[in-house]
């Protein structure tokens, strides 16, 4: 006598339970807490301080730096737990040479509930532009 196990094939009852579950609109069009944008300036000069005080302009380290800031001050301001609020984190860092630069945006957005956090900071060799853009999510 032989027997046949079906543990490792899904069963109907499996598959019924990964479904996605389906949540309910909230209506709410706009948001109950708006955005700090004066906390969020404060992260931004904080984490530029800290990384950036002491370091010379090299431009491989700078490349690495930006993809550094960006994630800490992305962790940073997702601990404010600011809610429905999608973010997009932008650092520029380039070299002080007595150049000027033009660095400018675009965005498709309403005034009322979104908005852009910025800061600039300077050494003696670089300098570096941190942009927080947050999007309210309907």
């Amino acid at each position: 006598m032989s027997t046949v196990s079906y543990m490792d094939e899904p069963s109907q009852r499996d598959q019924v339970s990964r479904l996605a579950v389906q949540m309910e609109n909230t209506y709410q069009l706009g948001p109950t807490k708006h955005f700090p944008v004066v906390t969020v300036n404060h992260i931004l000069k904080d984490v530029l301080t800290n990384y950036l005080q002491e370091e010379e302009y090299e431009p491989e380290l700078c490349r690495q730096m930006t993809k550094t800031i960006s994630e800490v001050i992305k962790a940073r301001v997702k601990e404010l737990m600011i809610p429905r609020y999608k973010l997009i984190v932008i650092i520029h860092i380039g070299q002080l040479n007595g150049q000027s630069i033009l660095i400018g945006s675009r965005c498709l957005w309403d005034p009322k509930s979104d908005t852009v956090s910025s800061y600039v900071f300077r050494n003696s060799s670089l300098f570096a532009l941190a942009n927080v853009y947050a999007v309210y999510f309907e």
